[in-house]
């Protein structure tokens, strides 16, 4: 992920601004910790010293871990089905109620 525009132009930094993940409540908070110390550290040197924050927000945008977890526990469903640990039936839960939320 890049930190700074690749082309640095007066419009970059008035449109820059724009894009963040600031209106969505899941990454807002883990954006701003780590705008605040790369603000504090100065970009090249807050990319060592803020690698942490960065890291949660990229985990938390990209959800990698997630998705790699998720197809963990779904190949190991698949597996105790074929082994026949598990029925058919049994391989997934029920989904919720469509007026659950």
């Amino acid at each position: 992920m890049s930190l700074t525009p690749f082309l640095r132009l007066p419009l970059t930094d008035l449109t820059g601004c724009l894009i963040n993940h600031q209106t969505y409540d899941k990454c807002g908070q883990f954006e701003m910790k780590m705008m605040d110390c790369l603000e504090a550290y100065g970009v090249e040197r807050g990319k060592k010293q803020c690698a942490d924050l960065i890291g949660d927000f990229q985990e938390c945008v990209g959800m990698q871990k997630q998705l790699l977890r998720f197809h963990a526990m779904r190949e190991e469903r698949y597996k105790q089905w074929l082994k026949g640990e598990r029925k058919r039936e049994e391989l997934f839960a029920e989904p919720p109620r469509v007026d659950a939320y």
